[in-house]
């Protein structure tokens, strides 16, 4: 499970590596200015990345004002990696404050950042180019349509969503199906053993339509590190999530009960707790690859490690346990329990024998008649 090794990226011919690498922090100004890293920083990490085999890059023109997309199109040019690095940016943030037209998902800005973020990485296309967020107005039909005219002028390759319902995208495929348009391969989302939110609809359905699951924040934001811990105070630790770094955000008594069980696995099998936290994501099922951002090359080594070993499924099973959040209203009925219950009720449900084919009315016939 090497970062050499390449998996297809949804219904497409698109191979990506496990791991993908996150630029958030590439940069210094902007909302991620606080842990960013400046060009000469980043250089080291980037081209580490590099020489372990991976070719998943992920950033977005809202990184860090900008700056993500043009130290990394510097990086890539730097390096004459173009060809084989696999290069995604987002666009829907707003990129001129006062400008209502400067944001969300409408095809005026989508054109606008595509062709922004087009001269800050140094390139003439992008070979995965994701919506970033739902703005709950534009309607899908007019993405889909300007995802289908952006890839046959050349400027992307690829097109994927990120951060939307279930619904919309399904019918953002479905759409791009019944008119021919092209398809998205690619659905990125939060996803780690702190927050399996997405098991509801989202991997099922991705799983169903050819989207491939990119999962961010695996680490859970830090929390799955161990570098924090339970105190009467809260929370306590260096990091992000320390103090005022997660306002709003109060850890539940399974939540750390989950971060105890996650230091038992990993201490079972000689691993860091976050090594085996990223193990769980990228190998679940539905995932084609889970990203990660570092600030070291040293961290980014460690994370990178956590394919090496393969979960045993009794520690997997502790893992999936401890993380598991029973399902809400409506979908308690499609648990297994559930439907064993029915089975149990008296409710006749099997298998379709071998050979089996539906009896089709000839409605043609019969109106005929």
């Amino acid at each position: 499970m090497s970062l050499d090794h390449y998996y297809l990226l949804g219904r497409s011919g698109l191979r990506v590596s496990r791991i993908a690498l996150g630029t958030m922090n590439f940069g210094t100004g902007g909302f991620h200015a606080a842990y960013g890293r400046t060009a000469e920083e980043a250089r080291p990490i980037f081209r580490h990345y590099l020489e372990a085999g991976g070719n998943f890059i992920d950033t977005a023109d809202f990184y860090t004002a900008g700056e993500s997309e043009t130290i990394l199109g510097d990086l890539i040019a730097e390096a004459g990696v173009r060809d084989r690095v696999v290069l995604t940016t987002k666009f829907t943030n707003s990129v001129a404050p006062g400008d209502p037209n400067a944001g969300g998902n409408g095809r005026k800005h989508m054109i606008r950042a595509v062709e922004a973020s087009l001269r800050r990485l140094r390139t003439d296309y992008i070979d995965l180019f994701l919506l970033h967020t739902w703005d709950r107005i534009t309607p899908v039909e007019e993405v889909m349509r300007t995802f289908d005219d952006l890839t046959r002028a050349g400027k992307i390759r690829y097109a994927g969503l990120s951060d939307v319902p279930s619904w919309y995208a399904a019918r953002a495929q479905t759409l791009a199906e019944a008119n021919s348009l092209v398809p998205v391969v690619s659905l990125q989302l939060p996803y780690s053993l702190v927050s399996r939110t997405i098991e509801l609809e989202h991997i099922a359905m991705g799983q169903s339509l050819g989207l491939g699951i990119t999962a961010w924040s695996p680490l859970g934001g830090g929390f799955l590190t161990g570098k924090y811990r339970h105190t009467g105070q809260g929370l306590a630790g260096e990091g992000r999530l320390a103090g005022s770094g997660s306002p709003g955000r109060s850890w539940t008594d399974r939540e750390w009960q989950l971060l105890a069980t996650l230091e038992t696995v990993a201490d079972k099998l000689g691993m860091t707790m976050a090594q085996v936290a990223l193990n769980w994501v990228a190998t679940q099922p539905g995932v084609a690859s889970a990203i990660i951002g570092a600030s070291s090359t040293e961290q980014l080594d460690a994370n990178l490690s956590a394919l090496d070993v393969e979960l045993p499924a009794e520690l997997r099973a502790k893992l999936d346990e401890a993380s598991s959040v029973p399902p809400p209203s409506v979908y308690q009925m499609f648990t297994p329990g559930y439907q064993n219950w029915l089975v149990s009720s008296g409710a006749k449900v099997g298998d379709k024998p071998a050979g089996y084919a539906p009896a089709v009315r000839n409605w043609v016939a019969e109106s005929r008649d």
